[in-house]
């Protein structure tokens, strides 16, 4: 039987596609045991609860556990060192879970019959097992689920995402969804109960008993972290379901590494099969490699066109050289911030890949041509430098505040640290908004990314350091209050919290305004003033125009014009820590505060919007802006 699931109807857009369902079995990280209840995750009051013991479906068969497939030849096949590695820490698991179930037996050593059992639990465990995260996005610990959610297969350009409901069953809503995919060999009507029963006992591949089933059906909803599909396409009746088993936002080779190293297969989706790579996948990898040859003369080539001059062997192997140096650069230097702490290194040597690059040194005899590696702004190692330093910037505000609040400079110096912040949270989202043009299914990166930017924003807008450096005249002004003329995104974002219904059509009308409206407006207003501080941020004009996405980072980081601008041509703090203001710079302080805070306000509420797409009107990031969008303390004054 073709283990995969099709829609038994046409859906639309954020359509819940089943039911809350409840895993199989579940366990929580070793560090979550005494914060969350071990039986729905919820985190636990100061006072922690006992823990309780798990039960497991005790009948395996020697391909699939209760109708999910272990992968058990593949997990413990031995290929390679890395699948030796793998092989190695489950047979160690499998050793450790057979020697537990011989003690529960009251026998002294497993047997051939009891290892075979417990390799085929832990490798369904490892293919079928989703990690369980709250509501800030913290991994909590892992779920296995049934048929109903493990039989949907991979695609690089999903058209359904899922989400987790840790909540009590006795306090979830009421309003259930109707079950609305099915396997694609079900011919039955779409009734729930028939197709649950279809999916227990089709074929005799589940094993779970009817004693297991009448106790569910007695406790109606059974414990553990509850999971619902949810559809971020329209979906037509028959069509397969599809989810992403891993970051869409990395290059093919990248999501090919990870399918392999963690499920064993590699994908053929359309988006990955398709010749030549789809835009979003050529943008991802796309690094840009300036020749240098000796005395002077120099090309630049892009490393996933097909314009190489040199021989095919010559093309793989600087490709490969790049594509390592650089991935290994930016991953060094992430990991020494998240370990060490120190946000300023980290900001100064990104930001210099960012604008530089790297050379190649490998060789130096003069014959030889010299490289020069540079990042597309759209690759993957781009977008993973521009969170983390709008991250690295926040952080070095709060430092410098929190040590040295007293001091004007050092005040000037903390907030030059949030608006260039403010200016890489926006970056990113519109970066990544370029990509989620062609690829609709980026739709939940996309939605961190806005809500994101928003935040920074407002939080930018409402500093209290801005009457510190010049007298304001401003009304105060609360987000509640905002209403643009020019766009109905606040409208709609509102109607759909209200009434949990949106076509596709209202959502793409809605889409076309907000980006309308800030591209014209909003944005042009604030950007010159949030990048003043910031050389690689001033050689972008606009991050709107798509236009300066053609340019190669190498062309932004070398031509002076691009970085020289003249002091009336933005709008800025004075960098000399000057005190005194024109009337004319103060006006345009205070008019660049306004638009901060109508643009975050607009990019919050669309963040806001996708969220509600993506994981229901009720969900956490969605009720999170709805609840700034309502807050009356959200002033500027």
């Amino acid at each position: 039987m073709e283990m995969e699931m099709r829609s038994m109807e046409d859906t639309e857009i954020a359509t819940d596609m089943t039911p809350s369902l409840v895993p199989l079995t579940f366990s929580l990280h070793h560090s979550n045991l005494h914060t969350h209840c071990s039986s729905c995750f919820s985190l636990l009051p100061l006072s922690p609860i006992p823990i309780t013991p798990f039960l497991y479906c005790p009948s395996v068969t020697s391909s699939r556990v209760a109708g999910l497939l272990s992968n058990r030849h593949k997990l413990t096949c031995h290929n390679n060192s890395d699948e030796d590695e793998v092989s190695e820490r489950i047979s160690s698991g499998v050793r450790a879970l057979a020697t537990a179930i011989t003690e529960l037996r009251g026998e002294l050593e497993p047997d051939d019959a009891v290892l075979e059992e417990a390799e085929c639990a832990l490798c369904a465990v490892l293919t079928n097992a989703v990690e369980v995260q709250d509501k800030e996005g913290r991994a909590l610990g892992i779920a296995v689920y049934g048929p109903a959610f493990s039989w949907i297969n991979h695609s690089c350009s999903p058209n359904a995402c899922y989400r987790f409901i840790l909540s009590p069953s006795s306090s979830s809503s009421s309003q259930e969804s109707k079950l609305r995919i099915a396997p694609s060999s079900f011919r039955g009507s779409p009734d729930s109960r028939e197709l649950c029963c279809f999916l227990q006992i089709d074929s005799g591949l589940c094993t779970i008993t009817n004693h297991f089933q009448k106790e569910e059906e007695e406790q109606n909803q059974g414990y553990g972290p509850r999971l619902i599909v949810r559809s971020i396409k329209r979906i037509k009746k028959g069509q397969e379901i599809t989810i992403a088993y891993t970051d869409l936002l990395q290059s093919k080779a990248m999501r090919q590494l990870d399918l392999w190293s963690k499920y064993r297969f590699i994908c053929c989706c359309m988006r990955c099969s398709v010749v030549p790579f789809t835009y979003v996948d050529h943008a991802l990898q796309d690094v840009v490699i300036t020749i240098c040859n000796f005395p002077k003369t120099s090309q630049e080539i892009s490393v996933s066109g097909c314009d190489f001059t040199s021989s095919s062997s010559s093309y793989n192997l600087v490709r490969d050289t790049a594509e390592r140096r650089l991935n290994d650069s930016v991953d060094d230097i992430i990991s020494e911030y998240l370990m060490a702490g120190d946000p300023e290194p980290c900001c100064e040597k990104l930001e210099k890949i960012l604008m530089q690059g790297l050379c190649d040194e490998l060789d130096n005899v003069e014959e030889t041509p010299h490289y020069k590696f540079m990042l597309h702004p759209l690759h993957y190692l781009s977008l993973n430098a521009y969170t983390t330093l709008a991250s690295a910037y926040k952080v070095r505000a709060s430092d410098i505040l929190s040590t040295t609040s007293t001091i004007y400079q050092n005040q000037l110096e903390a907030f030059d640290m949030s608006r260039t912040s403010a200016a890489y949270s926006l970056l990113l989202a519109t970066t990544a908004h370029h990509l989620f043009n062609s690829e609709s299914s980026l739709i939940a990166s996309l939605a961190n990314f806005w809500t994101g930017a928003g935040e920074s924003l407002l939080y930018l807008a409402r500093s209290s350091e801005w009457s510190k450096f010049f007298k304001s005249s401003l009304v105060a002004s609360s987000v509640s209050k905002v209403k643009c003329s020019k766009c109905s995104l606040m409208d709609t974002f509102r109607a759909y919290i209200c009434n949990g219904k949106i076509r596709n059509d209202d959502f793409e009308n809605a889409s076309n305004e907000f980006l309308d409206c800030i591209s014209h407006d909003s944005t042009q207003k604030v950007w010159s003033f949030l990048v003043n501080g910031c050389r690689f941020l001033r050689s972008i004009k606009d991050p709107m125009d798509s236009g300066w996405l053609v340019s190669t980072s190498n062309s932004r980081a070398t031509d002076p014009g691009a970085l020289a601008k003249k002091k009336s041509e933005v709008c800025y703090l004075h960098e000399s820590g000057n005190s005194i203001q024109t009337c004319e710079e103060q006006t345009c302080n205070e008019n660049a505060r306004v638009h901060i805070f109508e643009l975050g306000v607009h990019c919050l509420a669309y963040g806001g919007l996708l969220a509600a797409i993506c994981y229901g009107h009720h969900s956490h990031l969605a009720s999170y802006v709805e609840q700034i969008l309502d807050d009356k303390n959200n002033l500027i004054l």
